[in-house]
């Protein structure tokens, strides 16, 4: 019998191992596929707005439904309806005097990659806004990353100086981390909040290459690059690296530094450059003592507290994929997520 369930263990693991080696293949094939047509099509998407403080009014009514006794939840109700006329006679005051309305506060999202790639959703998103917005209103954007490719983060943080640069606040919220070149995004801002245990800062340069030439070389394989230029090309994987394309290379890595401080420097006024660009990062509370965020707070705190104050918009621009793109980026993504928790499993073993 225990003969039995080892052999029929075995079968199993042999049907999921080739399942999963069929899905693997057929997964990256429709996502390749899909990739490909994105690149030789115009991205079709919609722009969806959300009114959020509908939102936070529903959560409390629904709450106070439940918890309010029947008097208390009537009481409660025609309050609300008084509120409510209150706001509709407001409402149509401000039609007639255009100039007393309400502030208004646009939400943006970015969740960053090494690729910065949301970049691309956001400078629609950016567009949509500063065609609506003037210097009454407000964009607060949700920033997480932990920074990137330096001309990808050069260009997300463009787009967030282009709301600097028409006179409109921009608020940058941390909920969890904006190191690097999530912190280049984040400087730009009149003003960053950040939770207390935030990951921020890391404003330093790093780059690393493998280099095969003493493998390839043990085997007989030459490796030929050209190049016209004195330094076309310094460090390189496959050739052999001399000490002058190592010193081309650092030098390069240093200008790119100096660039990032600067920039930092130009946005951030009262930072002690010296201190802080050493590419280390700092937890919220610290790098409120240092300069590096302005406030401690969550993000859902502080737009709960700018929806009793004002009108708060969520913005976001959705690109339409087709089916395969979903199933391709689906199988993507959950693979990326297996692969991650395998990680996080050795690292909390070996670590």
């Amino acid at each position: 019998m225990i003969e039995f369930f080892t052999d029929y263990g075995l079968f199993l693991a042999k049907v999921a191992t080739l399942a999963f080696a069929i899905l693997f293949v057929v997964g990256g094939v429709i996502s390749a596929a899909a990739r490909q047509r994105g690149q030789h099509q115009d991205e079709q998407g919609d722009l969806r707005v959300r009114h959020l403080n509908d939102e936070m009014e529903s959560l409390r009514d629904n709450l106070r439904h439940a918890v309010l006794p029947d008097a208390e939840r009537k009481a409660a109700r025609k309050q609300q309806r008084k509120e409510e006329k209150a706001r509709q006679k407001a409402a149509r005051k401000a039609g007639a005097m255009a100039a007393d309305r309400k502030a208004r506060v646009f939400v943006l999202d970015f969740d960053g990659d090494v690729q910065a790639s949301a970049v691309d959703n956001l400078r629609r998103e950016i567009t949509a806004v500063l065609e609506a917005a003037d210097k009454k209103d407000e964009v607060v954007l949700r920033l997480e990353s932990p920074g990137g490719l330096v001309h990808a983060y050069g260009l997300a943080s463009s787009q967030l100086r282009r709301i600097r640069n028409q006179g409109v606040r921009l608020t940058v919220c941390v909920d969890k981390v904006a190191a690097s070149g999530g912190y280049m995004m984040a400087c730009i801002a009149d003003r960053i909040v950040a939770a207390p245990f935030a990951i921020v800062g890391s404003i330093g340069v790093v780059a690393q290459i493998p280099n095969f030439h003493r493998l390839l070389r043990k085997h007989d394989v030459d490796v030929e690059l050209m190049t016209a230029g004195e330094y076309k090309r310094t460090l390189t994987m496959f050739g052999e690296n001399t000490d002058k394309d190592r010193e081309k290379f650092q030098e390069e890595l240093e200008d790119t530094h100096l660039l990032f401080k600067e920039f930092v420097r130009e946005h951030r006024r009262n930072l002690d450059i010296a201190q802080i660009a050493t590419g280390e990062h700092w937890f919220g509370t610290r790098a409120k003592d240092i300069g590096l965020v302005d406030d401690l707070q969550t993000s859902d705190e502080y737009l709960l507290t700018r929806c009793k104050e004002a009108d708060v918009y969520e913005v976001s621009w959705h690109t339409r994929q087709k089916l395969a793109e979903r199933l391709g980026l689906a199988f993507e993504g959950s693979l990326e997520r297996v692969m991650e928790r395998w990680f996080h499993r050795g690292a909390r073993r070996w670590w």
